[in-house]
């Protein structure tokens, strides 16, 4: 938010979830089970959260904030095509920084896919 409030740019905050699916997972594990409309309100209240919070340091900065949640089984593509849309001239995301056997271990990262195929800057924030 500080750099978009130094350029006075807007930010669109984005959340991308995927389809429906009988499987509740919890950091990458299966751990129960779910009808579409309970899937549904997870998903809802998952944007809320994620896109609250956004909003809510947006709002501290005085920096314009749209947000969009949209359902996807292509996140990196639901990006790219979210910030074409909306004309972006930045793609800012957050990753987790993961180091040997564990970065390894994440094939097909979202954060690589939107760098891979994006035509715009991205700069990704190491968390």
């Amino acid at each position: 938010m500080r750099l978009a409030s130094a350029l006075g740019a807007r930010v669109t905050a984005f959340f991308a979830a995927p389809p429906a699916t009988p499987i509740l997972y919890r950091a990458m594990l299966p751990v129960g089970y779910a009808t579409p409309g309970e899937h549904e309100k997870i998903t809802r209240q998952a944007a809320r959260r994620h896109l609250g919070a956004i909003e809510k340091a947006a709002r501290a900065a005085g920096v314009r904030c749209e947000s969009l949640s949209v359902t996807s089984d292509f996140p990196a593509d639901a990006i790219l095509a979210a910030a074409k849309k909306r004309r972006c001239d930045l793609i800012f995301m957050a990753s987790h920084g993961r180091r040997g056997i564990r970065r390894a271990s994440l094939l097909g990262s979202e954060t690589q896919k939107v760098l891979a195929g994006s035509a715009l800057p991205v700069l990704v924030y190491r968390a």
